[in-house]
Formats: C-alpha cells, sequence, structure tokens
C-alpha cells in the first residue's frame, strides 16, 4: 500500500515531505494534514509532479477524534507525529484506535510544565503490542541518530561502552539578532530548563547552563558546548546495558545566550499564563508569535551542523574510544529541499524510521526507543538518503 499521514506543516514536516517523494518505493501515497491547510498546500504545490500522489487535509492534532478520523479517510500505514510534543499522546491514541504505526521525533511534554520524559509514552507498551503495532520513539536526529549511533558502537565495537557524550554544535549563522533553528517555544523551553547527566545509575540535576566547555569539532572548529538535559539520556541508561555515565552537549553563542537572558529577566520565556488586556497569554507563546518562523531560516543560514556521539568502553578487555558524527550544510541542505540543516537532520530520520517500519525491517511491536532496533539498516539509509556519517577512533573528550 505505502501510504503515510505525516501530522505537521512545519519546517521538519517538509523535509519528511519531500524525503517521501524521493523514496516512491516505499511512499506511494503521503497525506500532509496540519490545522493550516495552507500550508500542507503549499508543500503540495512545490512536490507534486512526481511518482507519490499527495493529499493535504486539516487537523487538530489535539482532538483524538479527529486524528481517527483522518486515519480512517486517508487509510495510512503510519503516521509520522512532526507535530508538538505536546500532541504526542493524543495521536498515539489515535494510532491504537486505528491499528496504524507510530513514529515521532520528541517525547512528550505537558504543555503546562517544561518537563519532558518518555514515562508518558512507555506507558502505551502493552496496548501497541496487544495491538500488534509499532510506536517507534525519537526518530529525530538527537534523540533519534544518536541513539542508533549508540546502537551501532555497541554491536560492533564494544563489549561494553562505560561513557556516551552526545554533542550537538550548529555553526550556521542566519544574520537575525536572535532566532531560534526550531519551534522557539520548544526550544527555549529545553534551553531554559535544570541540565542533568546520566552517572552511576543516578541522575543528577545542574542548574541551566550551568557547565560550560570548549569543543574543537571536525569541520566547523572550536565551539562553547553546555550541558543540557535531553530526552535520550533516559532511555539510553535502559538500553545501552552497563552504562556508566551520559551527558548530552550542544553550542550557543554568547549571543544567543546574551538575548536569551535578557529576555528571561523580563519574564517572556515563563510558560505561566498571566493577564493582558482582559485575556490570558503565555508569554513564550507571544515570543515565538514576533520571533522568526524557524522555516524562514532556510535562505539565509550559512554554514554547518556537527553532531554525533563519542563513546568510550571495553573490546576484547581493551580500553577504547569511538567517535561517529554527521556534518551537515546549511546551504546543501536548503538546496535540496527548501529548509536549513536543523530541519533537514530530524526530517531525514523520521523518514527513514517510517520506512524501515513500512517495508518490515524494524518489527518489533510494542512502544520502543530507536536503540532497541538493529541499527545497521538506519546507518546504511543515512548514508543513502543525505547524512552521511565519518569515524574518529582517537576523539578527545569534552572533560
Amino acid at each position: 500500500m505505502g501510504k503515510a499521514l505525516i501530522i505537521g506543516a512545519g519546517g521538519v514536516a517538509g523535509v519528511v515531505a519531500h524525503k517521501c517523494c524521493q523514496n516512491p518505493e516505499a511512499f506511494e501515497e503521503i497525506c500532509i494534514a496540519s490545522r493550516t491547510l495552507e500550508k500542507c498546500e503549499a508543500l503540495k504545490k512545490k512536490l507534486e509532479g512526481g511518482p507519490t500522489k499527495i493529499h493535504t487535509a486539516r487537523v487538530d492534532a489535539d482532538n483524538t477524534e479527529t486524528v481517527i478520523d483522518l486515519i480512517k479517510s486517508f487509510g495510512p500505514e503510519i503516521v509520522i507525529n512532526v507535530a508538538l510534543p505536546y500532541q504526542d499522546l493524543s495521536i498515539m491514541d489515535a494510532c491504537l484506535a486505528t491499528g496504524v504505526h507510530y513514529v515521532d521525533t520528541a517525547n512528550y511534554e505537558p504543555p503546562e510544565k517544561a518537563k519532558f520524559e518518555y514515562k508518558w509514552q512507555w506507558a502505551y507498551r502493552e496496548r501497541y503490542e496487544k495491538a500488534h503495532i509499532t510506536a517507534l520513539l525519537g526518530s529525530g536526529f538527537d534523540p533519534g541518530v544518536t541513539g542508533v549511533f549508540s546502537a551501532y558502537a555497541q554491536k560492533h565495537y564494544f563489549d561494553e561502552i562505560h561513557t556516551i557524550d552526545i554533542l550537538d554544535a550548529n555553526a550556521g549563522d542566519h544574520g537575525y539578532p536572535f532566532a531560534t533553528n526550531f519551534n522557539p517555544e520548544i526550544n527555549i523551553r529545553e534551553i531554559t530548563a535544570n541540565g542533568s547527566y546520566y552517572q552511576d545509575g543516578k541522575v543528577i540535576e545542574t542548574k541551566p547552563l550551568e557547565i560550560k566547555r570548549v569543543y574543537d569539532f571536525p569541520e566547523i572548529g572550536p565551539k562553547n558546548i553546555y550541558l543540557l538535559h535531553h530526552e535520550e539520556i533516559e532511555s539510553l541508561a535502559v538500553n545501552i546495558k552497563g552504562v556508566k555515565r551520559i551527558r548530552f552537549w550542544m553550542t550557543f553563542s554568547d549571543n544567543y545566550l546574551n538575548h536569551l537572558r535578557a529576555l528571561q529577566d523580563v519574564g517572556m520565556t515563563s510558560i505561566k499564563p498571566i493577564d493582558f488586556e482582559g485575556k490570558k497569554i503565555v508569554p513564550l507563546r507571544f515570543l515565538k508569535a514576533v520571533l522568526p518562523d524557524p522555516a524562514s531560516l532556510g535562505p539565509r543560514t550559512k554554514g554547518k551542523t556537527n553532531i554525533g556521539c563519542i563513546f568510550q568502553g571495553v573490546k576484547d578487555g581493551k580500553p577504547g574510544k569511538y567517535y561517529v558524527y554527521n556534518v551537515c550544510d546549511h546551504q546543501e541542505c536548503y538546496k535540496e529541499v527548501g529548509s536549513q540543516a536543523i530541519s533537514y537532520t530530524t526530517g531525514v530520520p523520521a523518514m527513514i524510521g517510517a520506512m524501515l517500519i513500512m517495508k518490515g525491517i524494524w518489527k518489533k511491536r510494542g512502544v520502543h526507543n530507536i536503540e532497541e532496533f538493529d541499527p545497521d539498516p538506519f546507518m546504511e539509509a543515512l548514508n543513502k538518503y543525505g547524512l552521511p556519517w565519518k569515524e574518529d577512533f582517537s576523539p578527545e573528550l569534552p572533560d
């Protein structure tokens, strides 16, 4: 059948749709659905003319019944959720009700609290198993490819992995004084939350951006990196056996952080509703409305990203290190699919994860994180579909 429903019409959804259309043997038909039908129609106009048949629909992803109705009318094998993390559970409920596979790129986060973790989605495991369908959680880059990298390192290079350092660097320049590279609301909530890392069976919390290092990245040079909480820490601690420490690092420029601190100081990053001219508004959502749309950054952004993982562990009784990473060029991404590299590095893995389930290459029923599957076909597909990876067996560590 080869039918996929894509929920969302932002920058990542645009990449997913482009990549599905580049892979017509797996995706014979797609439906792009969003609250804003005009965005879906604009995407369709860019993409139509190839062998993949493209449909559009308006849907309120917060409303499970409307998602169920759309799934029943279109009849997909899989739903690719690239909407907001707040909508994960309503879409998972719709997939469960209709017996359709599910893929997302980010774990559930309640709207009223900046707290993202897997417990809400892991609670669906037994119901998805009984329904004989698969929910693939976190098939973006981080989480996503970073989990595949971890499974690949575990399978091929280590008997035991002791430490994992995930490094996410964006050396792109969009020319704005301040803008976020993906949904501003999600991005700023993530950065202003407490940091954390996994150490010897415990999660250790840090203050926001408290721990800073400088790391010299291949192809983009030395950058300031900051320790953040990130969702794959939680799942990798469960699924990579014997790991003792997991840390997540992300780059931020001084300019970005100075703007962010100023916005925090005046209350613009708050998620608590306030009264404004007789209405309740969330300051962060208002800020999102006045910041540049991340989907508009593609033609302006120059430079590269570098995202990867450094592993330390033991093979045949000997200690070893392994670094696997991808370097992505913003302008090359824009030439290919009309987006910057942040959306590209998330959208390509979402398509790959969906493809592997649709083709029956990944067959685990239930709710699973991406590192629970065989990494080899995914690693091969990364090279084929635009995210080639590189290896280094003697990297420096961010210590």
